[in-house]
């Protein structure tokens, strides 16, 4: 590999301190252009050493891809557990919620063991079964077509049942979260049923840890103004903090 300019190197430093750098900021405190700094960028892109993304560069790859079940159980635990912890301060007696699929959603699940009474609408298999172990929740499980990867119910006969329901609040896991895509999941079809919960439902709270900002999934879901709570973990950095702020998502970082 080349000799990288010191500007480069600087770059790489700044990235490897804060995950993710902006054009704007690079341009001020290296004293160039912002077409320098996009020259650089695509440079450092070309070598593999960043990844391109709107504004600016980030350290991970910008698109997400499907992974099944087992393979996310593994895959920022505590962060998961600790969302979804925050995610019960936002659930009342009496409400009728909607419960999507995802690793994040079984755990908080398991959280409602001792709540209720409550209503919870779900397309996910293994979030009902966890359901049934507290007698105070009344359960409505989406019928339809099993993806297998994710335990969980998609297709147009889910899609039908859940337009004859209104609930309080849908919580929501995705695959990405991108200032001019939106939230999206790495699945068409469940990206299309995540669309018509999003409807039927009076607020969406999106239960996602910050390695899922920055990124695309396959199928757009809906633009971030669209949503009313994001719960992500102490990642997050202030920039994208701001940035869904400012569009009137309420975050809540654990």
């Amino acid at each position: 590999m080349e000799k990288l300019l010191p500007r480069q190197d600087e770059i790489l430093k700044e990235l490897d301190e804060k995950g993710h750098v902006l054009v704007q900021d690079l341009c001020e405190k290296l004293n160039v252009s912002s077409v320098t700094i996009r020259k650089d960028l695509n440079y450092l892109e070309s070598l593999g050493l960043l990844f391109r993304n709107h504004g600016g560069a980030s350290k991970q790859v910008r698109y997400a891809y499907e992974k099944n079940v087992g393979e996310k159980e593994s895959i920022n635990v505590e962060a998961k557990q600790a969302i979804a912890k925050a995610a019960l301060s936002l659930i009342q007696e009496n409400d009728c919620i909607i419960l999507a699929s995802g690793t994040t959603m079984h755990y908080l699940a398991r959280m409602l063991v001792n709540f209720g009474p409550l209503t919870v609408l779900t397309s996910s298999l293994r979030v009902a079964i966890e359901l049934c172990n507290n007698p105070n929740i009344n359960i409505i499980q989406l019928g339809g077509e099993v993806r297998k990867s994710s335990t969980s119910i998609v297709g147009s006969i889910s899609e039908g049942i859940l337009k004859q329901f209104s609930c309080n609040k849908l919580f929501l896991g995705v695959d990405g979260i991108d200032p001019e895509f939106g939230i999206s999941t790495s699945n068409a079809a469940e990206a299309h049923l995540n669309q018509i919960m999003m409807e039927c439902a009076d607020q969406t709270v999106i239960l996602a840890d910050s390695s899922k900002l920055n990124k695309k999934g396959f199928g757009k879901i809906a633009a971030l103004d669209q949503v009313d709570y994001l719960i992500t973990d102490s990642g997050i950095c202030a920039e994208d903090r701001a940035g869904l702020e400012e569009v009137g998502v309420k975050v809540m970082a654990q």
